[in-house]
């Protein structure tokens, strides 16, 4: 037994008015990035690590930890010490560092020799500045048994700092003891 003929039709008309629904058509909606999936080993988001940051408080330098993104290499290190304390910490820190012009280049000669090669236009840094430089790097010895001979910690670190035309050098003797973490 056939049905009747305008069934197919009723059901043509009925799809058709379910997919218009009264929603306007409209154009494209940009909505950001496409979503992603889990991280692959060489992307991991970069983890928050804390660092140890010497200015000048009270005529001495003092530690001050910092919260920076990973990787805390030293040359990352040392743009945060020569951009000086942030408002929080000029509360009771201040620094004897310049501001430098470009960047400063470190290179890691052993476990216990640091070379930092400072731009051009800075001119021989003072006693303080020089703690300054030297407590914050050799905050970071344990940093260097990767540049040692023999994977052991430096006991002692001498940083030797480079200008246009000058050099000083400065072991860690000076500095206070750093903070445990």
């Amino acid at each position: 037994m056939k049905g009747p003929r305008w069934l197919p039709l009723l059901g043509l008309a009925a799809a058709l008015m379910l997919t218009a629904c009264g929603v306007p058509p409209s154009d494209v909606i940009e909505a950001g990035a496409p979503a992603s999936g889990l991280f692959d080993a060489d992307s991991k988001p970069a983890v928050p690590v804390v660092i140890f940051l010497y200015f000048v408080d009270d005529g001495d330098p003092a530690a001050y930890p910092r919260t920076i993104g990973a990787p805390a290499d030293l040359r990352t290190v040392l743009d945060e010490l020569f951009d000086g304390p942030t408002a929080e910490e000029a509360r009771t820190a201040t620094t004897e560092l310049p501001r430098l012009s470009g960047t400063a280049d470190a290179t890691v000669h052993s476990g216990t020799e640091v070379s930092v090669e400072l731009p051009n236009d800075v001119t021989p840094l003072s006693h303080p500045a020089m703690l300054q430089l030297v407590c914050t790097v050799a905050s970071m010895s344990e940093g260097f048994a990767d540049a040692s001979r023999d994977g052991v910690f430096a006991t002692q670190v001498t940083v030797h700092v480079f200008g246009n035309g000058w050099m000083k050098s400065q072991s860690d003797d000076a500095c206070p003891d750093a903070p445990q973490t």
